[in-house]
């Protein structure tokens, strides 16, 4: 694959995208027979391999990193884009722990008789070919990689031009490994013409390709959306709410503000609105806008909280459905505990949702009453991630209420099929 990220209207007419998309499906069955310790070999290896590979594919991010300072990339998006050792250590150790994680692939649940003496299961299996699309995340190469080989999945991974030279030097440490192992290297393939159109051509083969996975930005997955004709798993912009109850301790609210704004503002799990109880509102107001202004947090706030704090600004009308990826956040005082669900239920984006309060039955209440993917109390916004969670790397976080919701692990890229086992019945 060559790292050369220059476009020209020859290579997008020219690239074959059906027979990329027919080689996946080739490999998909060879991955689907595959059995766990087999996957788990080839994981492991190409851990070390990216590793290894380290200076080479720092050198192909080094030239992205160039483009995006050139190319005036945002800052949260320049962030997601940046590699280091220290990252690429962390992408082998989430593909490690991807080895470690359970196969679902073969699993057989309710297996049942049946009055006339059949038994009736369902068995996990893989879906088959993945196309994955994503931005300015070159360790979701990575990450899409090594969940798909597990899950017994194909992928064609379709990074943004952005990142298209570490993406494409991350997809080589794999393809190499995979290669070294007998294995068809098209089980994980990068579409190395990051053109509209060739977008639009992928998008189009449902023959070969069973689900379509955007990540990114909420202009990119609506384009998805809207061009494909595979069925899509969508993940639009996280609008995360921290409601401090009447019920908070005021540490523990502070902790989880700080850390769920400030920590890595430019992710999807980090916070954009504070919801605060009218009750406590006098005094924790001012502790907030003290802390928030001391980590060069801009505020954006009603018209009640404005007089506790000083340094923010009015919010405007649309300032509430506002996903900031910044050192920014909107704030609003709220009258009661059913207030701040009806706030959530008309602003949230059903990505994550987190409650401060030591009242359980509240706490109780807000788990039962909102539905966005993740529920939390008492915990911070930042643990709604595929690792955090127990899953181990994720492919993104579904906000599609489909057989997948929230961050999608192993499981989340399988399906069931029914089997039937008898002694040579026959229906009557």
């Amino acid at each position: 694959m060559s790292s050369n990220t220059s476009l020209d209207t020859a290579a997008a007419t020219t690239f074959d995208v059906v027979a990329l998309c027919q080689q996946a499906r080739i490999a998909s069955r060879q991955l689907a027979q595959m059995g766990e310790a087999e996957k788990n070999q080839l994981l492991l290896a190409m851990a070390d391999a990216l590793v290894a590979a380290t200076p080479q594919i720092l050198q192909q991010n080094q030239l992205d990193m160039q483009n995006a300072v050139a190319n005036q990339l945002a800052e949260a998006m320049q962030d997601r884009l940046l590699l280091t050792s220290e990252r690429i250590q962390s992408l082998a150790a989430a593909v490690r722990q991807i080895a470690s994680l359970p196969d679902p692939v073969g699993q057989i649940r309710q297996l049942a008789p049946r009055p006339n003496g059949i038994q009736v299961g369902k068995m996990r299996i893989p879906l088959g070919v993945i196309a994955m699309i994503y931005e300015a995340r070159p360790n979701v190469t990575a990450d899409a990689g090594a969940l798909c080989l597990k899950s017994g999945n194909a992928v064609i991974l379709r990074g943004g031009r952005e990142a298209l030279n570490s993406s494409l030097a991350i997809a080589k440490v794999l393809q190499q490994v995979l290669v070294a192992h007998q294995v068809n290297p098209a089980a994980i393939s990068v579409l190395p013409v990051p053109d509209r159109d060739v977008l639009l051509q992928l998008l189009q083969q449902e023959q070969y390709v069973d689900l379509v996975i955007p990540r990114g930005g909420e202009g990119l997955i609506r384009f998805v959306s809207d061009n494909s004709r595979i069925p899509v798993i969508q993940h639009y912009k996280g609008i995360c709410h921290l409601f401090v109850d009447k019920a908070a301790d005021f540490d523990k609210a502070l902790a989880l503000l700080l850390n769920g704004k400030t920590q890595r503002p430019g992710v999807c799990n980090a916070l954009e609105t504070l919801l605060v109880h009218a009750d406590i509102a006098d005094t924790f107001l001012p502790l907030a806008g003290a802390a928030l202004q001391a980590k060069n947090v801009e505020i954006y706030s009603c018209e009640r909280s404005l007089q506790h704090l000083p340094t923010a600004q009015a919010a405007a009308a649309d300032q509430f459905d506002t996903e900031y990826l910044r050192l920014a956040m909107s704030v609003k005082v709220v009258d009661s505990f059913a207030a701040a669900v009806a706030h959530i239920e008309q602003h949230s984006s059903g990505h994550t949702e987190v409650i401060c309060t030591q009242d359980i039955s509240r706490a109780q209440r807000f788990i039962k009453q909102i539905n966005s993917a993740v529920v939390m109390v008492n915990a911070s916004s930042r643990f709604s991630d595929g690792g955090e969670l127990g899953l181990g790397a994720e492919i993104g976080i579904s906000t599609s209420k489909l057989h997948a919701y929230g961050p999608m692990g192993l499981e989340s890229l399988t399906t069931e099929k029914y089997i039937v086992i008898g002694d040579g019945q026959v229906r009557a």
